[in-house]
């Protein structure tokens, strides 16, 4: 046979289980159910195997996800088969990749759930597929930040190893994993033969795969961004909003006000109501039920379902459902020496490669008016914010603060 004619693998597993909890504070639901364009990122990931006929589909969901109620109507306009695997405890990727054993029956893509925009590289991997006679691919992008990822060895294009996390000045290149791969059934076989099993097996299992199968490093010449931090998001949106297919959306079911000038892309969604005079400058995504007061700017941003602002300014944040802005929140998106934002993250500051970012929100959360955050600053959900108080370090879930005023009276 052929290499030409070598049978397409119609198999994929997504892993869409796991605490998230870099992704904290929008790791209330998997991470790769934020919403962009009416959808659940995971969607849109769906959405590119099946434009390549991928369409039987193991889904890893962790035991309390809702993933499965929320996939089920929109799945059949893909015509995809979706069979669910819950991953009862996190115990790492390779422990969920491993739930799949006995449904994976060939070669099989594996994809993070979040890859929204995986559909010309799928098609590129299908092609190595079909022409090389690989046993496995797997696909890499460029960072500037190697130690934050899992690192490609390489000697040309073959890949000699993985590297988890390598420490600043020992990284074996700048090219990380992308969290797509074409794979064949017996990284099962190497998973069960591990001697330990512990959350980053996964790791070690690819290198033993690499070792004994024909395998390949596809790069791509474009950043393909991970969803491990809150503020990945805007990269994600930028890609989706900015990519030639998308055209500006402003649901027939929207309200736009008088005076509204609206800068290059955006998606606004169904029943969001936009103030009169307000400024909208895209990549910009609002979520259905969005609403927006009078002399409101907002640029760069992924506002989910049902939040609320009056007056003011949000630049370059993500922010979660149903949240209230009273009059005159700013969140303040630069440092005043221009340099890189840095998010403090499980304890640990974190440089987010930014120098535009302003705040990630919970679920939930109000504020008072004339509130507002420094660059950076991460919030809860369930929080409340108090008038006039300004936000300069993050802020737990289910928290109350405000700043205390004294009034002075005197008489003339």
């Amino acid at each position: 046979m052929s290499l030409n004619n070598r049978p397409l693998t119609g198999q994929a597993v997504i892993l869409a289980a796991g605490e998230s909890s870099r992704f904290w504070p929008l790791n209330h639901v998997h991470k790769s159910q934020i919403k962009l364009l009416g959808r659940p990122l995971v969607y849109w990931t769906i959405k590119g195997l099946a434009e390549n006929g991928i369409k039987n589909i193991a889904v890893i969901i962790s035991p309390n996800s809702t993933l499965k109620d929320e996939l089920g109507p929109i799945s059949k306009d893909l015509e995809v088969n979706l069979t669910y695997f819950v991953q009862e405890k996190p115990l790492g990727t390779g422990n969920a990749i491993s739930l799949a054993k006995d449904f994976i029956k060939e070669p099989f893509f594996l994809v993070w759930g979040a890859k929204a925009f995986a559909k010309e590289i799928i098609a590129k991997m299908l092609e190595k597929y079909r022409g090389e006679g690989l046993s496995a691919i797997f696909v890499g992008s460029k960072t500037d930040s190697p130690w934050d990822y899992g690192i490609f060895k390489l000697n040309g294009d073959n890949i000699l190893e993985i590297v988890e996390n390598p420490k600043k000045g020992k990284e074996p290149s700048k090219i990380k994993q992308a969290g797509i791969y074409l794979l064949e059934p017996a990284y099962f076989d190497y998973y069960q033969k591990l001697p330990k099993h512990h959350e980053a097996d996964n790791i070690d299992t690819l290198n033993i795969y690499l070792k004994e199968k024909k395998a390949c490093l596809l790069l791509w010449e474009n950043d393909i961004p991970s969803l491990k931090y809150p503020w990945n998001v805007l990269s994600i949106s930028r890609i989706m909003l900015e990519s030639e297919s998308f055209q500006n959306y402003v649901s027939p079911a929207a309200t736009i006000g008088t005076n509204v000038v609206i800068k290059g892309k955006v998606y606004i969604g169904d029943n969001c109501q936009i103030g009169d005079n307000n400024v909208l400058r895209g990549p910009l995504n609002l979520e259905k039920n969005v609403k927006t007061g009078a002399f409101f700017e907002i640029k760069n941003s992924v506002v989910q379902e049902g939040t609320h602002f009056h007056s003011g300014y949000v630049g370059d944040s993500v922010i979660g459902k149903n949240c209230r802005f009273g009059a005159g929140f700013i969140t303040a998106n630069r440092r005043l020496d221009r340099g890189n934002i840095k998010s403090v993250v499980k304890g640990k500051k974190i440089d987010t490669g930014l120098t535009y970012f302003g705040a990630a929100v919970g679920d939930n959360s109000s504020f008072g008016i004339h509130a507002g955050t420094m660059p950076g600053i991460l919030i809860g959900s369930n929080c409340q914010i108090g008038p006039s108080t300004a936000v300069f370090e993050n802020v737990e879930d289910s928290t109350s603060l405000f700043t205390e005023f004294k009034t002075i009276k005197k008489k003339p």
